[in-house]
């Protein structure tokens, strides 16, 4: 029997009550799904709640063998020795022992039919660029990235029938990465992933996309999915324009019967004043009037009613495809203009660069390497955040810096209030005004920074480094596309392709470094910088 996984009317709330899933009902077969939705439509919790993490408020989870689960967030025993990260140190310590000549009863109830167990788990480990390690190490001397793909190993050797992967390539380099792109080509099980990276959606079966909780299956990867998603918004907005447009001539119609039933009741007083026909008569045609004008008008009432709600159906089936518009005064840098020198550098913990290098005019630079390589130490260098060890940098033009953790944000304050940190000569309305334009409009700028969701949070980090003023001219991201939702990132594409100062971004996400027009390609490699070529990481821009 092949592996699947089923979901029947499943139940689920937040801490705080409110209802993430209401009566979900879903089925995952052999093959690939990319699960995709907006930050906090539930993704994570629905991985947890199929791995048997969470427990349902109602409704069951299904599934035919056993699932292993790659968490968002992953956290390993520093003090482990891989083997023990692996989940093979018993059946190898065994295996050890019965090769010294120990033949206890057991060690070969240990190792079972597996007397490849080393073999297996060093070759995984190689598969996935891990062959350095050994199974002797311990974990506290592999990277973050590594031990992200430490952890898919273990599951790996497990050969569990159903796979569940959340966000795998967050913290991994493009290197990693690839070596994951890999594994998951080569998965002939259930495997269902949460991801935004697009590169790894172009490599499954299926979508599904969880929306209001519930979910849309799309057959084919990302592009197609793309694809039937055009099309679809299309057709909704079609459907918008003839709703409205129903609406309107339902309106209008009422408003015409209303007209007439005015005139007939004028009418039917003249007559009744001046008494024309017998009273009788005109009693009787006075309550047949009233009747006929309440059924008329009840009529009317009723088809604009059903209007608007097919109004309201067709606009809820259109996605919020709000884009960021950034038009800010003073951020063109003229070509040729000299906007940062980097001289002879040698930064903390080992990295330089070496020589004189210049950024000139609106470039954009692409910051890439593998983790731990130096490249957020280069750039908190330039933002004057660490003293360089020898050498010099020297910004020419007001520059922002935007880190992975988002911590330019005070967390007390509102998103208003925290923009106003940075341009404090900007009026209020001022900032409002220019908040709107990313997407804080009326009461969503006077929230509180300790409340928004990850985009949202990122957004805000955004507005306040972007409307500051001076207007920077020379702009720094770190990693700005991890943990950021598909929306979120096209909102972050539309903003930058709008900034005409120069860009430096340091980051693993190919598709989007392509996306916002790099121009330059800087690579941090066994503590150097240097350029190369697109082509030179396996990417054409």
């Amino acid at each position: 029997m092949s592996s699947s996984l089923t979901v029947t009317s499943l139940s689920y709330s937040w801490p705080d009550g409110t209802p993430v899933f209401d009566g979900l009902d879903a089925a995952f077969g052999p093959g690939r799904t990319g699960l995709v939705g907006v930050n906090g439509s539930g993704k994570s919790t629905l991985l947890k709640l199929l791995a048997g993490e969470l427990t349902p408020a109602g409704g069951t989870v299904r599934t035919t063998g056993e699932v292993g689960h790659l968490p968002q967030n992953v956290t390993l025993d520093t003090a482990l020795r891989v083997d023990e990260a692996l989940g093979v140190a018993a059946r190898r310590a065994a295996l050890h022992a019965i090769e010294a000549g120990d033949t206890a009863e057991e060690h070969f109830e240990t190792v079972g039919d597996d007397w490849d167990v080393e073999e297996r788990a060093l070759a995984t480990l190689g598969e996935l660029g891990l062959g350095h390690l050994g199974l002797d190490r311990t974990v506290g001397e592999v990277s973050g990235g590594e031990s992200v793909l430490l952890r898919l190993a273990a599951l790996l050797l497990r050969r569990p029938d159903v796979l569940l992967l959340d966000e795998p390539t967050n913290n991994l380099d493009l290197y990693a990465r690839r070596r994951l792109y890999g594994a998951v080509r080569g998965w002939s099980g259930v495997m269902i992933v949460v991801s935004h990276d697009r590169e790894l959606l172009e490599l499954v079966d299926q979508i599904a996309d969880l929306r209001s909780g519930r979910i849309v299956w799309y057959g084919g990867n990302h592009s197609a999915y793309q694809e039937a998603l055009a099309v679809e918004q299309e057709a909704a907005e079609r459907m918008v324009r003839v709703a409205a447009s129903d609406v309107r001539r339902q309106k209008r119609e009422l408003a015409d019967a209303q007209v007439k039933l005015a005139r007939r009741k004028r009418y039917g007083q003249k007559m009744w004043d001046t008494k024309r026909e017998p009273k009788i008569v005109m009693g009787a045609r006075k309550r047949a009037a009233q009747e006929s004008a309440g059924k008329h008008r009840i009529l009317h009432e009723e088809r604009l009613a059903e209007a608007k709600e097919r109004l309201d159906e067709a606009a809820e089936a259109v996605r919020d495809d709000d884009e960021i518009r950034v038009d800010l005064p003073y951020t063109a840098v003229p070509p040729g203009r000299t906007v940062l020198t980097l001289r002879d550098l040698e930064l903390a913990y080992g990295s330089r660069v070496k020589g004189e290098v210049q950024l000139r005019g609106p470039e954009r630079v692409a910051l890439i390497g593998r983790n731990g390589a130096g490249k957020t130490t280069l750039l908190r260098t330039v933002a004057g955040e660490l003293d360089p060890v020898a050498g010099e940098t020297t910004a020419h033009v007001p520059l922002r810096f935007l880190p992975q953790r988002l911590d330019v944000l005070d967390e007390e304050l509102t998103v208003a209030q925290n923009v106003a940190r940075f341009a404090p000569d900007a009026t209020d309305n001022r900032i409002r005004a220019r908040l709107a334009r990313f997407l804080f409009r009326g009461g969503r700028a006077d929230r509180p920074a300790s409340t928004l969701s990850g985009g949202e949070r990122f957004r805000a980090a955004l507005a306040a480094l972007m409307l500051a003023e001076p207007a920077p001219q020379l702009l720094m991201l770190d990693e700005p596309t991890n943990n950021l939702d598909m929306a979120s990132v096209r909102q972050l594409t539309t903003a930058l392709e709008s900034y005409e100062g120069a860009l430096v971004v340091a980051s693993h996400d190919l598709p989007f470094l392509t996306s916002v027009g790099i121009t330059r390609w800087m690579l941090m490699e066994e503590g150097e910088l240097r350029e190369i070529t697109p082509e030179a990481v396996g990417y054409s821009a």
